[in-house]
């Protein structure tokens, strides 16, 4: 990977969406060598896929919550399944070192969904919540 692959990627994190043409005038190439560049980098497993970003203020999700995960059994795949389903208000996921397994950054629109989703998230682990003010 070389300085011109570092400048797709970054320009890729800032806008998934924007077109080969418009990436490679950003980055001296045409359109079709931009392509074939991004083509590589998703070969060789640099690129392994694209997100979007949520604005989680525009979703009404006002309540920014901290919460620290202790895993019920030594797989976590239960844990990390319930995750993907709850998505939407996920906006990190982090295996840690030390007490807890994870550290989990929601927001939600109200303590009800906070609640609901607590209740839900016991199914497969026992945590303790942290809400940012």
């Amino acid at each position: 990977m070389d300085e011109l692959d570092k400048k797709i990627i970054s320009e890729l994190k800032n806008n998934s969406k924007i077109s080969m043409k418009h990436l490679g005038a950003k980055v001296n190439l045409t359109g079709q060598a931009a392509t074939n560049r991004v083509k590589k980098l998703e070969d060789d497993n640099v690129i392994t896929g694209y997100t979007i970003a949520l604005n989680q203020e525009a979703l009404d999700c006002k309540f920014h919550v901290f919460i620290n995960i202790y895993t019920h059994k030594i797989s976590h795949n239960s844990y990390l399944d319930f995750i993907q389903e709850e998505s939407i208000f996920v906006m990190n996921n982090y295996k840690v070192i030390g007490d807890p397994c994870y550290l989990l950054e929601c927001r939600f629109p109200n303590n009800d969904y906070l609640n609901a989703f607590l209740a839900r998230l016991n199914k497969h682990a026992n945590y303790n919540v942290l809400m940012a003010i």
